[in-house]
């Protein structure tokens, strides 16, 4: 909530009483000696926190005089001051910082102050910042009110500061989105392959939590949310989906296969761990996890080249396919084909992912 600016603050005005005779119109110069013996204007830094002239090797002040009286009184000061921003939209944000000058003791009926040149006034090189560029940078003025004293001139330098965003593209927003690729993996893997599915699960969660907890240690302690919690944190959602959603299949896999089991459609000696393929073909075709029913024969084929028909299919089986289903068949119907969660998710995820990146970017860039 603070800046730092070293300058050169320079002053201008006219006192006759230092006035003096010159063949040649020459100023003469001096140092901070003279300074304390004549009259310099007490402006000083509003909202500053802390500031210091520079006294290396001596004090950097200089003071000259022109014949006629006017003087130049320059000082090389760093400043410390105060800047309220607004972390909201951090680190996509651009802040409007200002650095204000106004005299201490002398009201707008002593001492007025305004800028030599305008926005000219300002002159400065080439700067360059780590973390923000300066979008714009001028000068104005204006009136400041104290009850008890009155109303001051108050000079103010403003700049419009723009945050890098490269930085924290590289160390927080490419990490978490291959995070989050990364859990998508798992959707590819064979359903029954339970320590390769969690193992990658909980890596990528506690990983998702390693960088959170890296980027929230290094960033302004704010108390309202920051665009960039948004985009770890909706991360981390999707992230955690993913292993919920592997334990939601393992769920529906074990009720399919218990129900198989009641059925007689699994022998009593079958061996849970041969089912860990690599791939969702080999054993889908041995313990017959497809339970689509084939349509009954209608009254008008020929009994003697239709097929013999099932004795666990219902006489009604294809007037229940016509209808809409119900939500407890369509459960039902979730849990006897478990491997349909895994194929929605890897359309859903994705295409959810790529709808908040656009969402996001659009609303904060």
């Amino acid at each position: 909530m603070d800046f730092t600016m070293t300058l050169y603050l320079r002053h201008y005005w006219k006192d006759e009483r230092l006035s003096f005779p010159s063949r040649n119109n020459q100023s003469r110069t001096f140092d901070s000696r003279l300074v304390k013996k004549i009259w310099v204007p007490d402006v000083f830094f509003v909202h500053s926190k802390r500031s210091f002239i520079h006294d290396t090797t001596m004090e950097n002040i200089m003071l000259r005089v022109y014949p006629d009286g006017n003087i130049l009184y320059s000082v090389r000061v760093t400043v410390t001051a105060l800047c309220s921003m607004d972390f909201s939209s951090f680190p996509l944000d651009t802040q409007n910082c200002s650095l204000e000058l106004e005299s201490y003791a002398y009201n707008e009926n002593d001492l007025m102050l305004y800028w030599k040149n305008g926005n000219d006034s300002l002159r400065t090189d080439e700067i360059v910042l780590s973390q923000f560029f300066i979008e714009h940078f001028h000068a104005s003025s204006g009136l400041a009110f104290y009850s008890s004293t009155g109303w001051y001139n108050r000079l103010f330098i403003n700049f419009i500061l723009r945050r890098h965003i490269f930085f924290f593209m590289l160390q927080t927003y490419f990490p978490t989105m291959l995070m989050v690729v990364l859990s998508w993996v798992s959707f590819w893997i064979d359903r029954r392959a339970v320590p390769a599915r969690v193992s990658l699960g909980i890596t990528t969660v506690l990983t998702m939590s390693t960088i959170i907890t890296g980027v929230s240690s290094s960033m302004p302690q704010v108390s309202y949310v920051k665009a960039v919690d948004i985009y770890l944190w909706t991360s981390f959602l999707f992230v955690f989906l993913s292993v919920i959603e592997y334990a939601a299949v393992n769920y529906c896999t074990t009720l399919e296969e218990m129900r198989k089991i009641k059925r007689g459609k699994i022998p009593s000696t079958y061996n849970a761990s041969q089912a860990m393929a690599f791939d969702g073909c080999f054993h889908d075709n041995d313990i017959e996890l497809t339970p689509f029913p084939r349509m009954a024969p209608t009254l008008t084929s020929d009994p003697l080249t239709s097929p013999p028909q099932s004795p666990d299919i219902r006489p009604m089986e294809g007037t229940r396919l016509r209808r809409q289903r119900s939500v407890r068949e369509n459960v039902d119907l979730l849990v006897s084909n478990s491997y349909m969660i895994d194929s929605y998710s890897r359309l859903a995820f994705p295409l959810s992912y790529l709808l908040f990146n656009i969402i996001y970017w659009s609303l904060y860039s």
